[in-house]
């Protein structure tokens, strides 16, 4: 690996210390070729998600900017000369690990989804359906994991939908994590065919009193997509096997942090409004001590 990519890559490693929380615990229990590359696409991913939430900048700034950014990913992409130390280690990545572009892309137009929206109307950016929900969680989450798997290493296929469905859990830990907080920035991501079914409208939700306690029939909304949650959960737990070996304590950890933080949620007896959840750093930190002990075990195998 030549200077210059060796430095781009410790940019990548920056950022994704910086910046990931949660997915940096599990990028320490992989080998280094293969934290680099999961460093690279985040540090991508993070530079989409900046460009698009940068609210100094109005909607149609935001979208400009994102544009220009995407037409120089593709030239670089191409071979292109670039001094983008994140567009360099993304496209090596890409090269070794044979990660297709169409997936980069995909994960690109996830991020422009709420862009789309907001610029559409000034109504609250709402889905419809779960199937409307599950579409952006695909794009913004699923994607993701069927980038991170070419890096980690499969041979069977039915590895492909387990990494989809496990994104899907991800987000939709997310989602429930940042109600209020996506609320105060006009956004619902809870469908609103399950808000109805609870009696909850859209706007009533979002004129929620900050800290106010949830009433009933929000907690039953909460607990019916922590639910279904758990339901997508149960893929990661079948797609750990079916990757390689030395890669598998990474994915238990990033999956064993996000599940801790679903099960914070459901302790809290599906308030999300009062307080935000999370997993403290001495159980993160603990998670990873497993994780790395698992990853030792494999070398000695090996």
């Amino acid at each position: 690996m030549n200077g210059e990519l060796t430095a781009a890559y410790a940019t990548c490693r920056a950022i994704a210390k910086r910046e990931a929380k949660n997915f940096y615990y599990s990028f320490v229990a992989l080998p280094e070729p293969r934290r680099n590359a999961i460093c690279a696409i985040y540090a991508f991913m993070r530079k989409a998600d900046d460009l698009s939430d940068d609210e100094q900048f109005t909607i149609a700034e935001r979208r400009k900017q994102l544009d220009a950014w995407i037409v120089e990913w593709h030239h670089a992409r191409q071979g292109v000369a670039t001094a983008d130390p994140v567009f360099l280690a993304v496209r090596d990545a890409c090269e070794r690990f044979a990660i297709p572009f169409a997936l980069l892309d995909e994960l690109v137009a996830g991020t422009t989804m709420d862009l789309d929206r907001a610029a559409a109307a000034h109504e609250p950016d709402t889905y419809a359906t779960f199937q409307d929900l599950y579409k952006y969680c695909y794009l913004v989450a699923s994607v993701v994991g069927l980038v991170c798997i070419r890096i980690f290493g499969y041979s069977d296929p039915r590895a492909e939908k387990l990494a989809e469905r496990t994104g899907i859990a991800f987000q939709l830990t997310n989602i429930l994590r940042d109600v209020a907080e996506d609320a105060a920035r006009n956004r619902v991501y809870l469908p609103v065919e399950m808000l109805e079914a609870h009696g909850i409208s859209v706007a009533s939700l979002m004129g929620r009193k900050a800290g106010s306690a949830p009433s009933f029939a929000e907690k039953q909304l909460i607990k019916e997509l922590a639910d279904k949650a758990e339901e997508y959960y149960r893929s990661a737990v079948e797609l750990l096997p079916l990757i390689d070996r030395e890669s598998r304590p990474a994915l238990w950890v990033l999956v064993t942090i996000y599940h801790q933080l679903l099960r914070r949620i459901e302790k809290a007896d599906c308030d999300v409004f009062t307080r935000r959840a999370s997993v403290p750093t001495w159980q993160k930190l603990a998670i990873l001590l497993t994780g790395m002990m698992k990853m030792l075990w494999v070398r000695l195998l090996s």
